[in-house]
């Protein structure tokens, strides 16, 4: 009978103070004489063979009916259950097994990398059918350039428009939308491509500008399902998804159009998109608050230290105000040259092979497909430090520096290293070292939006990704010219590396990671 004299020894002392808080304590006592058995404290002891529970009685009626709601199947241990302040504890002794539940916002970030590999591959599907495409309809070289630059048309424009509409209405709805919108392009682009050539463009253009809303969307909504010390991890994950879409794109879409034919990887490409708004549309919100799914305690995590966005009135942001700050200038010239030096890489590498090397297309293009693997692993890594460094401490000035200023030293070096390589595989290696470090960007001016501009992150990500689109096509096509007119790739990758150089300095005086806005 100890146990129970303990007990009744702690319901007396507890009974002369009232400001003495409950807590919850057990007893595996193993008498069957006394059934029930009610203290001071509000607690209720009932003996159910081998299983004791104790229910709050007397907390408040919140408590009480939220503990008599949430009666649970036990096995052969002791459980208790607290309500007390609001707050369930769960205490399992003996052989009980408790289920392990996923948060939610791990399952938030899991659909995100999803939607970013989708996103990627279809528009790497266009990249290689465009092959047989020109060999069907009987496409010129020259066409063929206008035809994969039709995908920046849109997205040039969609970026700062689709940065606003998820700042108003939020980054499940803009995303859900973009995602309908660019599978039904994918599915009409054989169709398109056989009905008229004005028509693939203006699908190709359509295919851009329901895209344009993808990066947008996530960081936005990655920013509200985070807390910032988990915040650079989860974009590390998101992108890690948009660099496998390359390998995702790359890998299926031959291996179907020979099996199918060429309309086989745009069918499968929008079916994946369609099968993924089945399950983004009801099981995300775009502010874990509005969420059914998340628990309390998560949403406490969620939340901490951060400072709540004030409520969007429907006006438009104020550009004169956001383009009048240099941090605002740090963010677009950082998205510049990282769009610059990564479209010169993406579009030029398998020529810069098969002209400086004089390998075959089929090994320029295994080279060139080499750093995407390793660019999703890097990326991660780039997010886990980040968040490392801001949970021991540092500042997220400081931080953001450090991840933006090795995004592109890295990539700088890089480039310098490559005019030397005197193999193709050693100028493999530069271009995965060159790439990898590009990825440390996510960790850096990908974030920083959400730290100036909470309230218009999305707009000023849309302003800072139509200017690196403008760079894209800019840097794409001036690399033609820039080689013809210099008769070599080594000039244009020197001015490509000042540029990094230059930016990083730039970067480092005028970024900041406080709020702005």
């Amino acid at each position: 009978m100890a146990a129970e004299s303990l007990l009744l020894h702690y319901s007396s002392s507890s009974s002369s103070s009232s400001s003495t808080k409950p807590s919850c304590f057990l007893s595996r006592h193993q008498s069957s004489l006394i059934e029930s058995r009610t203290t001071h404290l509000g607690f209720r002891r009932r003996v159910l063979g081998k299983q004791v529970k104790w229910e709050s009685l007397s907390l408040s009626s919140r408590g009480r009916d939220h503990a008599l709601k949430k009666k649970e199947k036990g096995g052969g241990g002791a459980m208790v259950r607290c309500t007390a302040e609001g707050i369930e504890r769960r205490v399992l002794i003996g052989d009980t097994a408790s289920s392990v539940r996923v948060p939610e916002r791990f399952k938030v970030v899991a659909l995100m990398a999803c939607v970013m590999c989708l996103c990627n591959a279809d528009r790497v599907v266009m990249s290689v059918a465009i092959v047989p495409l020109a060999d069907k309809l009987n496409w010129s070289n020259s066409f063929l350039g206008v035809v994969q630059s039709s995908f920046l048309w849109g997205y040039i424009f969609s970026s700062a428009i689709g940065g606003a509409l998820v700042d108003k209405y939020g980054g499940k709805k803009v995303l859900a939308w973009g995602v309908a919108l660019w599978s039904l392009a994918t599915l009409l682009t054989p169709w398109a491509a056989n009905h008229s050539t004005i028509a693939l463009l203006a699908i190709r253009a359509f295919f851009g500008l329901a895209e344009g809303v993808a990066l947008p969307s996530m960081s936005t909504l990655l920013s509200r399902w985070f807390p910032g010390d988990e915040r650079a991890s989860a974009v590390g994950v998101s992108m890690a998804g948009f660099h496998l879409g390359n390998v995702v794109g790359l890998l299926l879409t031959p291996i179907l159009l020979s099996s199918i034919g060429i309309s086989g990887p745009f069918i499968l490409f929008s079916s994946l998109g369609l099968l993924w708004l089945s399950s983004w549309v009801y099981k995300v919100t775009s502010d874990p608050r509005e969420s059914p799914f998340v628990s309390k305690s998560e949403l406490r995590l969620i939340q901490t230290g951060k400072i709540d966005p004030p409520v969007s009135t429907g006006e438009s942001p104020p550009i004169s105000l956001i383009l009048s700050k240099l941090p605002t200038w740090a963010i677009i010239f950082a998205n510049v040259t990282n769009n610059w030096g990564y479209f010169v890489l993406l579009s030029w590498m398998p020529v810069y092979f098969r002209t400086v090397f004089n390998v075959n297309l089929k090994q320029a293009a295994w080279f060139s497909a080499v750093p995407w693997g390793t660019m999703a692993v890097s990326g991660y890594i780039a997010g886990a430090v980040s968040d490392s460094l801001i949970k021991a401490g540092y500042s997220i000035t400081l931080v953001r520096k450090i991840m933006q200023s090795i995004g592109f030293i890295g990539p700088g070096v890089s480039l310098l290293c490559l005019n030397f390589a005197k193999s193709p595989a050693v100028a493999a290696l530069f271009i995965t070292i060159a790439l990898s470090f590009s990825s440390f960007s996510q960790a850096g001016f990908l974030l920083n939006m959400q730290d100036i501009a909470p309230q218009y992150a999305g707009f000023v990500h849309g302003i800072a990704n139509s200017a690196g689109t403008l760079a894209a096509i800019i840097s794409t096509i001036g690399t033609g010219y820039f080689v013809q007119w210099l008769g070599s790739f080594q000039a244009f990758l020197s001015v490509t590396a000042g540029l990094y150089f230059i930016t990083t300095i730039f970067w480092n005086l005028f970024a900041t990671g406080e709020r702005v806005f």
